[in-house]
Parts: C-alpha cells; structure tokens; sequence
C-alpha cells in the first residue's frame, strides 16, 4: 500500500462514491436502495456547502484506482464527524484504512476541534476494532430497522 496516495475529494468522485457505498453496502449486509440516495444527498451538501478550512474529504487512490474515501466535517464549533469512510475490499487489512483515519483526525486537530464523533453500525467489526485501537468509545448503541434491514447503530467519540 506504499503507492497509494490520499488525495483530496473532488466532486467527480461522487458517482463512485455512491456506486461503492450502494453495492458493496448491498452486498456485506443486505441494504436496500434508500442507502445510496443517503450518500448522494450527503455528498450532494458537501459539495455545495463544506468549508475547506474546517471540511475535507479524501480519497485514497492507487494507479488511477480508487479504494476509499473518509470525511471530516462540521457538526457544531468544538466536534468534527467523521463520514463516508469506505475501503473497497481488495484495499482491506493493508493499513489503508488507519491512514485515512489518521489523516482525518489530524486535519480535525489542526482545524481546531476539540473532538470528533462518528456513526457506524455493530456489524462493521473491523472498522470498530479500528477505532478502539485508536482511542476512539462507543458512547450510544441501539437496534433500528434501516435501509430494509435490522441493524445495531452505534455513536463512538473521541477526545482530540
């Protein structure tokens, strides 16, 4: 994974963006259509609306390739959140996903917040082992019915 770049978001990445999130997340674990209308709409704000100096995006690539993505953006004055981070398998278990990680908590520190939330769901282990081992608690946790499936929604934070 030495050749792969973390590069900024550009809105020509959307359309694959919402392919990858829509069939890998039908895929794993059985969404229906609603969840990639979501990622649309929430690339669709960002795009429009994200603030660079406190807002970034980032899109890991490998000759030409993309094979992930990971946000930061506003949610009040002192707490970043994370979203959209999103590793194609062929990229998993490769140390690709700490480093956008990495990269997004520390453009969330030199941005000034005090600290940073994400939403995830139970069944996404590898990403939560990831998050313990970065420091990150699972704050809330809770059964829903979403996207056409049951699933366990999960808040984690962390102190920056």
């Amino acid at each position: 994974m030495d050749s792969v770049t973390l590069r900024p978001f550009r809105a020509d990445d959307a359309p694959w963006l919402v392919e990858r999130h829509g069939t890998l997340y039908a895929e794993a674990e059985g969404f229906d259509d609603s969840f990639a209308p979501l990622v649309a709409e929430i690339l669709g704000a960002f795009i429009a609306d994200h603030d660079p100096t406190c807002e970034q995006g980032w899109i890991a690539e490998e000759a030409g390739h993309r094979l992930g993505s990971i946000f930061c953006v506003r949610l009040n004055e002192t707490t970043a959140k994370l979203r959209l981070f999103l590793l194609v398998p062929e990229a998993r278990g490769k140390g690709l996903g700490r480093r956008l990680l990495e990269a997004c908590m520390g453009f969330a520190r030199a941005a000034g917040y005090r600290d940073m939330q994400l939403w995830t769901h139970e069944s996404h282990r590898a990403a939560c082992a990831l998050y313990v081992s970065a420091g990150w608690h699972l704050t809330d946790s809770k059964s829903v019915r979403s996207f056409g499936v049951d699933l366990v929604e999960q808040t984690w934070k962390i102190t920056l």
